[in-house]
């Protein structure tokens, strides 16, 4: 059975270009934030992380850091964890700890719209819905992340195993909702993708 045809988003003829002006944009915006890290839980203050990215490569994924350093555990993250700072957790809830990923962008790990990477332990490269999202670069960003904005606070609902419930409902809700846009992909929806970030930026922030 053929693979279902993938749209395509904006090139990286035009990513590369939106990476360097939005690195140069947000850089006062990173260096605050990186002080509020070091100053609240010390150093470092950013987070680096395998995850898997276009045709299964590992890429290191770079984030501020919003957890305590040297914090084991779970790999998903509820709104109440005890492992995030309190400055750890307004980056999170504004999404400012995002930022670096633009140097991910940069490099072509990732693309501005696009699946969430996940950590190799979470994906079954099998998995036919898998194999269509490792075909594309992952994303900052996509329609997915927007309609799961408060995933945290839906794994802080669960009451039992959330890395169970997270693997078996929620990875699987996400990996349709990313194959579904995937399949109607053009530069026009991530364009439109990115004004509902920005936009759902602005309403978190005011």
């Amino acid at each position: 059975m053929p693979s279902p045809s993938k749209g395509r988003g904006l090139p990286r003829a035009v990513e590369a270009p939106l990476a360097v002006a939005g690195l140069i944009a947000a850089s006062p915006l990173i260096a605050a934030a990186a002080v509020a890290v070091a100053a609240s839980s010390g150093l470092p203050v950013f987070f680096r992380q395998t995850r898997v990215g276009r045709g299964g490569r590992p890429f290191t994924l770079v984030k501020l850091r919003t957890m305590r350093p040297a914090s084991g555990g779970l790999e998903v993250t509820a709104r109440d964890d005890a492992r995030v700072s309190p400055v750890g957790r307004l980056l999170r809830r504004t999404k400012l700890d995002e930022l670096p990923e633009l140097w991910n962008v940069l490099r072509g790990d990732m693309s501005f719209v696009g699946p969430r990477p996940e950590v190799e332990r979470y994906v079954q490269e099998s998995d036919p819905l898998w194999k269509e999202v490792l075909s594309v670069r992952p994303g900052i960003t996509d329609p997915m992340t927007l309609e799961l904005r408060d995933e945290e606070v839906l794994l802080a609902s669960v009451d039992g195993d959330r890395d169970r419930y997270y693997r078996e409902t929620l990875q699987p809700r996400k990996l349709r909702g990313y194959v579904d846009y995937l399949r109607r992909r053009t530069w026009k929806t991530d364009l439109y993708v990115i004004w509902s970030t920005m936009v759902a930026l602005l309403k978190s922030s005011a």
